[in-house]
């Protein structure tokens, strides 16, 4: 991941195609690796066109940047660690990322409350990769789905150490499809809320 002690990712798709941005040096940060970052987005090509999403554990803001380049209308993204959320701000600088909206805090106790940055009627998609081995996605879904934050299908996007029946999900989140890089598991779901028995 750093290389001369400069860590650098590189937008994959979009009208910041092959832009490279730093990102703030941290224990276990993963960028989302660009294979499978071409992967996701070439599931959602015809969605991410105008959607609202939340990137809920921002770090290198990987993620949340190739989304926006992709034509999503906007993005929030939620990131703990100040050192990375100031990098986040210069990279938003850099690109001019209109419809970028950086949020520093814990995703968990920021989802909580209601907030103007919360759109009304749910997010249409959620990029979830948290830290892992901290047992922190079953704890964010269920307060997606608790608070109403998503709109029913909306896409879910998940990485973990884990695979998908050990992450014991809320049932409303069902996978659709998944792909493999080292030891990350990925996986695309969608929020069906009438999905209960």
């Amino acid at each position: 991941m750093s290389r001369g002690g400069s860590n650098v990712l590189r937008i994959v798709g979009g009208k910041w195609r092959s832009r490279r941005l730093r990102f703030a040096d941290a224990e276990g940060l993963r960028p989302t690796p660009d294979r499978v970052r071409e992967t996701l987005f070439n599931w959602l090509q015809f969605e991410i066109g105008g959607a609202v999403c939340l990137d809920a554990f921002a770090g290198s803001g990987a993620l949340g940047l190739e989304a926006l380049s992709r034509g999503a209308a906007r993005v929030v993204m939620v990131e703990r660690q100040r050192p990375q959320f100031l990098q986040l701000q210069e990279s938003a600088r850099e690109l001019g990322a209109e419809g970028l909206q950086l949020l520093q805090g814990d995703a968990l106790e920021l989802l909580r409350k209601p907030a103007d940055w919360q759109p009304a009627g749910g997010f249409d998609g959620v990029f979830l990769d948290p830290p892992f081995h901290k047992s922190l996605l079953p704890a964010i879904c269920a307060l997606l789905h608790e608070r109403a934050l998503l709109k029913p299908g909306a896409f879910v996007y998940v990485e973990s150490e884990s695979d998908w029946p050990a992450l014991e999900l809320p049932i409303e989140f069902i996978m659709e499809k998944n792909t493999r890089a080292g030891l990350v598991n990925a996986f695309l779901a969608r929020y069906e809320p009438g999905s209960a028995p």
